[in-house]
């Protein structure tokens, strides 16, 4: 069981699905939630700069991430997420869920090695099975 996922979507039922799903199947001890990219980078900038050492340990170890969103999207969120800045965050993997797979956008997500999978919405209990086996060690 992971100890914290980050689900990143403007949807707030996806967000609520996302939530119910995973809590549900024991797949994460806690689930987190942002609106947009900008939204999970102050997250992370409030982990990276504001927490005390004692939740230093409490960062994601999967995102689950949309690509299309208001603010700023996800291959934007991508951008800023693997540039330097958030270098100690990157340990966490990065499952994209779109509602629509789009070759081209299959071929971008390749130029991130984080993203570890391209999966259809909306989240499902199988799909959790699934990527317990592919994330475990």
């Amino acid at each position: 069981m992971l100890e914290q996922i980050l689900c990143i979507d403007d949807d707030p039922i996806t967000l609520m699905l996302c939530k119910k799903v995973i809590s549900k199947s024991s797949f994460s001890k806690e689930v987190i939630t942002a609106q947009n990219g900008e939204e999970a980078l102050h997250h992370f900038n409030n982990l990276k700069y504001h927490n005390s050492k004692n939740t230093v340990n409490k960062k994601p170890e999967l995102i689950f991430l949309d690509l299309n969103m208001p603010v700023m999207g996800g291959w934007e969120f991508l951008d800023h997420f693997t540039s330097p800045d958030y270098a100690e965050f990157n340990n966490a993997n990065v499952i994209v869920l779109s509602s629509t797979i789009d070759p081209e956008d299959l071929a971008k997500a390749k130029k991130y090695p984080i993203i570890i999978d391209f999966l259809s919405k909306p989240i499902t209990q199988p799909m959790l099975e699934y990527l317990k086996k592919k994330i475990e060690p």
